[in-house]
């Protein structure tokens, strides 16, 4: 077959090129995930590559025919959308410097293709604040400056050479990677995302020899997970807890000065896009910091933050067979989520104009004081589903399975976005995802006994079938000390709050069987709370078998600690009892001096573990 490209390139051509070698990097994902020790060992980036190039691949299927420069901008601004992580951040930088070398052409010959690739590798270096060699910048370079120097000796060059003697100086340059980064010589690795730059002008160089295009790898079928690769947390690069990431957008961004703040505050900094819209990453330990920051260059959007610790701890653990993902309206003991391992999905919370992830840039205490001082009464969000995908494709990669709890489906569409996720992801069928039909922590009890299973070795099944049969017997109350916060929330009607009012009345809301929250009832008066909310709860737990309490509270811990107390006195069958702060799923409804307590029957995964045995 002879090459559909010689002399010229449109912009038709480039798009199957690059389809081409997207499908590669998104066939390899799962390699270059299991390589990735470098800048932090948290094993995603073909899974942050992958989402970041196929952010590309709406614009390059688009029917009709693509005019290049327009096509080329189109592609940078679709990648700086979907930039994930360090080396997706950078591959949309050397787009975006490719699409500013084009311009308006409406085809490339080699020398203008050597000035586009050459301003695109200029763009990705000066992006970082630390650039460094051995790094995907070393791949990158190596592939512009090959052409570069092709073309400075024949300006009229063919594609199908010049392409390929690229990618020859490309893949010397990955081979060199060890010996530029020592990290990366120890582990006896390549970088994982100059291998993945590498893989891209592979698929492209296909198409520029004999028209060959790669075809979209049905990863789904990879079922075979290979271990990280070994790796000393001494030689961590950053030690920085959380990948964070947002766009500011502006007529105007003062780039320098915002790079300047930035650095200030973390480190593996990328910035990347232009002067009116720019993608940050960076690598610190309060993503609010970040935010705040941003926030004064611009319009913010898009914000993310990653937990890197606990994404390398998965990575390292080869006991439990899938993961356990939640989103923030669980409420779990801290001691929970590091011992099992959990990871969670932020909800987004927004005071008028300034917005929160839940749990990771504003904490429980920090809310419910803006909640009383601010007289913006704030909305609650659902994870975007490209949050959760991108959760949901990092850990399959790492486990058989992954199994997804999430806030009631009857008050939230936050399970329909996980359900949304899951079937958009790159491994349908491994990814789980339950409707708790609870909040809190009636969602966080379930969340722990799935964790319970995956540490036991008890298999995804078995554990979907147990959670599934624990949904109806988890009960969830919420004392409210104050009924305004849920009026102005929407979640009771006005005139409730002027009857319990004048009547004297604390609303007590509770989860039903089929995931409402409605109220459950009514408490005369706030002398001795604790105790008649006790009483309460004893008349409605289970009293013939052992159940598990959790008790949380909204800035009120002397409450609570005397309501466990009084629980205790009356429930003997409590066999477990959690004490935790309340988070904003029911706290944005109940404000301070909410008091909540949740039950489910106990139990025991060594049981289930012997059985399945």
């Amino acid at each position: 077959m002879t090459s559909p490209v010689t002399k010229y390139l449109d912009g038709d051509a480039l798009a199957v090129a690059l389809t081409s070698g997207i499908h590669r990097v998104i066939g390899e994902q799962e390699l270059l995930n299991r390589i990735n020790v470098f800048p932090v060992a948290d094993s995603d980036t073909g899974t942050n590559l992958s989402l970041t190039l196929s952010a590309a691949l709406a614009v390059l299927n688009k029917p009709g025919q693509k005019h290049l420069g327009t096509m080329l901008a189109a592609v940078a601004d679709a990648l700086l959308d979907g930039a994930r992580g360090n080396s997706g951040a950078i591959v949309a930088q050397f787009f975006q410097g490719m699409s500013d070398s084009a311009g308006e052409i409406s085809r490339f010959t080699t020398y203008t293709f050597g000035n586009a690739v050459s301003m695109g590798s200029d763009y990705a270096h000066d992006a970082l604040s630390k650039p460094r060699e051995g790094t995907i910048l070393s791949v990158v370079a190596a592939f512009a400056n090959s052409i570069v120097h092709q073309v400075s000796e024949e300006r009229e060059g063919e594609f199908p050479g010049v392409i390929q003697n690229a990618l020859q100086r490309v893949e010397e340059a990955l081979a060199n990677t060890p010996n530029q980064l020592e990290v990366l010589r120890k582990a006896g690795v390549v970088d994982a995302g100059a291998k993945g730059f590498a893989e891209l002008v592979a698929g492209m160089c296909a198409y520029f020899n004999d028209g060959t295009v790669v075809p979209m790898p049905d990863i789904s079928m990879q079922y075979d997970i290979e271990p990280a690769v070994e790796f000393a947390e001494a030689d961590n690069e950053s030690k920085f807890r959380f990948c964070t990431e947002c766009i500011v957008t502006a007529p105007e961004i003062n780039r320098r000065k915002l790079r300047e703040a930035l650095t200030a505050i973390g480190d593996s900094l990328v910035l990347a896009g232009t002067k009116r819209k720019a993608k940050i990453h960076i690598h610190v330990d309060d993503p609010d910091d970040v935010f705040e920051i941003a926030r004064q260059y611009g319009d913010l959007s898009a914000e993310k933050a990653d937990d890197m610790h606990r994404q390398q701890h998965s990575t390292h653990d080869a006991r439990r067979r899938f993961a356990v993902i939640t989103d923030s309206a669980a409420d779990i003991p801290d001691a929970d989520m590091e011992r099992l391992d959990i990871h969670l999905v932020p909800c987004r919370i927004q005071f008028g104009n300034h917005g929160y992830l839940d749990k990771v840039s504003i904490t429980s205490n920090e809310f419910y004081a803006e909640l009383e001082s601010n007289p913006d009464h704030p909305t609650t969000s659902q994870p975007a589903p490209g949050d959760f995908r991108r959760q949901f494709q990092f850990l399959a990669s790492h486990f058989e399975d992954v199994l997804s709890i999430n806030l009631t489906g009857a008050v939230s569409g936050t399970y329909q976005g996980a359900q949304s996720a899951a079937s958009r992801s790159s491994a349908p069928g491994r990814i789980h995802v339950i409707d708790s039909k609870n909040a809190s922590l009636g969602q966080g009890q379930l969340a722990v006994l799935a964790a319970e299973c995956a540490d036991r070795g008890i298999d995804i099944e078995t554990t979907v079938a147990l959670v599934n049969e624990q949904i109806p017997r988890t009960r969830t109350y919420a004392l409210l000390q104050d009924l305004r916060y849920a009026v102005r929330g929407g979640r009771i009607p006005g005139w409730v709050k002027t009857v319990a009012d004048l009547l004297r009345l604390k609303a007590i809301l509770r989860t039903t069987p089929d995931g409402r929250v409605t109220v459950g009832g009514f408490q005369l008066g706030s002398h001795n709370r604790a105790a008649r909310f006790a009483k309460f709860i004893a008349r409605r737990a289970p009293k013939d078998q052992p159940i598990e309490v959790g008790v949380a509270h909204a800035i009120c811990e002397k409450d609570a600690k005397e309501l466990a107390e009084q629980i205790r006195s009356r429930l003997p069958a409590v066999e477990k009892l959690t004490l935790s702060e309340l988070g904003t799923a029911l706290g944005v409804h109940g404000g301070p001096g909410t008091l909540l307590v949740s039950f489910m029957p106990i139990v025991s995964t060594d049981d289930i573990a012997g059985r399945v045995d």
